[in-house]
């Protein structure tokens, strides 16, 4: 009789792949942990905490770790963002600023406006400064007083912009269109925080942004009038200024 061959068992040779696929995803999620860890307080721990034993314990969530993809801000830890959150803040101040504006009659002078940071006042240039200068006009003292009294109900970071049209400047004063949009942002923050004693003046700042954001074509004498602004931004609380 012939002897049966023995039939040796198939060497798998891809057997660590599954080992090596749950390790990176551990410190993949260890890694995720420790940058969220980076900006976390109290709550935060506490919803990271909640998150991680609903993963040991086997229960499917949504809260376990949500990254905010669309603002590519740190990951965002525990239960997860309602709809529409984010934008309440900014809504409300409109509302209040519209109201305010309204109720004051500086329709005329006053235009409010809302971009991802939060809510623009703007005045626009002959409205508080001569052409070319950065010292505030006597006449314009009466709105900005108004303004004031409206940022002063608000706890938000405020932001002062200045702008100018794309017409080169060189005077005794200022070299170019950096230094009067600076000067003229810096000479509002200070009306407010000096003149009129803005309490918490660590939430104000002021930013010079020149001709390089027009919100209009600067082909025409009306047009570049239109650049040359100075915004007030109420910052929504929930939003980070960042210079652009």
């Amino acid at each position: 009789m012939s002897r049966r061959k023995k039939i040796r068992p198939e060497i798998r040779t891809d057997t660590w792949l599954a080992t090596f696929a749950d390790t990176m995803t551990l410190l993949l999620t260890f890694f995720v942990v420790l940058y969220s860890f980076s900006t976390v307080d109290a709550t935060k721990f506490k919803q990271v905490a909640s998150s991680f034993q609903s993963v040991l314990t086997g229960e499917t969530t949504k809260s376990s770790l949500n990254f905010n993809v669309k603002d590519g801000d740190v990951p965002l830890v525990g239960l997860p963002l309602q709809s529409g959150a984010a934008g309440s803040d900014t809504q409300s101040i409109y509302k209040k600023v519209q109201s305010f504006i309204k109720d004051k009659e500086l329709g005329s002078i006053v235009e409010i406006k809302t971009d991802n940071r939060g809510v623009i006042i703007q005045l626009r240039e002959n409205i508080i400064f001569e052409s070319g200068n950065a010292e505030i006009i006597d006449k314009s003292k009466s709105v900005l007083n108004s303004i004031n009294a409206l940022i002063s109900t608000f706890p938000n970071d405020i932001v002062i912009e200045g702008h100018t049209d794309n017409e080169p400047i060189s005077n005794s004063k200022y070299k170019n269109n950096w230094q009067l949009s600076s000067d003229r942002a810096l000479q509002v923050l200070e009306y407010f925080v000096v003149t009129k004693g803005q309490a918490r003046p660590n939430r104000f700042k002021s930013i010079a942004c020149g001709e390089y954001q027009p919100i209009a074509a600067n082909n025409s004498d009306a047009n570049r009038a239109l650049n040359r602004r100075v915004n007030i931004l109420i910052v929504a609380n929930d939003k980070e200024v960042i210079t652009k």
